[in-house]
C-alpha cells in the first residue's frame, strides 16, 4: 500500500492535480457550469470523486486537509475559468 502524504505542499499540489485533471476532461461542463452559476451543482459527481480520490492520499492526521481540495477547486477550476462570460463576476 502507497505510503499516505504528509506533507501539505505535497498534499496541495495533489489536490491541484486531481482538480486540473476533473476540469481537463470536463471542459464543456466547466464553461456551462461558470456561465450559469451551477459549477458546484453540475460538477457534484466528478468533484466528489476526486475528494474521495485526495482524502484516500492525504494522511487525515494533515491539519486543514479538508481545506485543501475545496482551495484547489477555486485556484484551478474557477480562477482559471475567469475569461467565461457569467453573472457571478
Amino acid at each position: 500500500m502507497a505510503r499516505l502524504v504528509e506533507n501539505p505542499d505535497l498534499a496541495f499540489r495533489l489536490a491541484r492535480a486531481i482538480v486540473s485533471d476533473i476540469a481537463l476532461y470536463n471542459q464543456d461542463k466547466v464553461e456551462e457550469g461558470i456561465k450559469n452559476d451551477s459549477i458546484f451543482t453540475l460538477m457534484d459527481e466528478e468533484l466528489d470523486e476526486g475528494r474521495e480520490h485526495f482524502f484516500s492520499r492525504v494522511s487525515p492526521e494533515l491539519a486543514d486537509r479538508e481545506h485543501m481540495y475545496e482551495r484547489a477547486i477555486v485556484d484551478v477550476m474557477i480562477k482559471q475559468a475567469g475569461k467565461i462570460e457569467s453573472p457571478i463576476w
